[in-house]
């Protein structure tokens, strides 16, 4: 099954569906195609196995990463247009693969870590 997003008029994802394989035709439309006709919405395939356009299966990455609620697409993004996640923080940046990157980089030792967007560093919790 392939997974779709419905859009509101400012590219903002409301909603997430699953639905016919790309593949396949509805009424003889493709299912981008007939869901947008059916919802009154834009609809875009997304990619369950695809994050920071790496697909997680070894596959072709699509889209960049899975459409998430209250994210956004740019369709200037790419060849299909990418999904960016909701922005989780003020200070953090997206990387050229529609990552949100922190202003510094997460240690990487055996340690759980959370982000501080007052002190803007990572906070070891104990």
């Amino acid at each position: 099954m392939a997974h779709y997003a419905f859009l509101d008029e400012n590219n903002v994802v409301t909603s997430i569906i699953q639905g016919t394989e790309e593949t396949e035709l509805i009424e003889g439309l493709h299912p981008e195609v007939w869901y947008a006709n059916f919802s009154g919405k834009t609809c875009k395939r997304t990619s369950y196995n695809t994050h920071g356009n790496i697909h997680s299966l070894s596959g072709t990455p699509f889209r960049y990463n899975y459409a998430e609620i209250d994210g956004i697409f740019d369709s200037n993004k790419g060849s299909d247009g990418a999904f960016i996640p909701v922005k989780p923080f003020e200070s953090w940046s997206l990387d050229e693969n529609c990552v949100w990157q922190a202003p510094t980089p997460k240690p990487t030792d055996d340690k759980f870590y959370l982000w501080s967007e007052d002190s803007l560093s990572w906070i070891e919790q104990l």
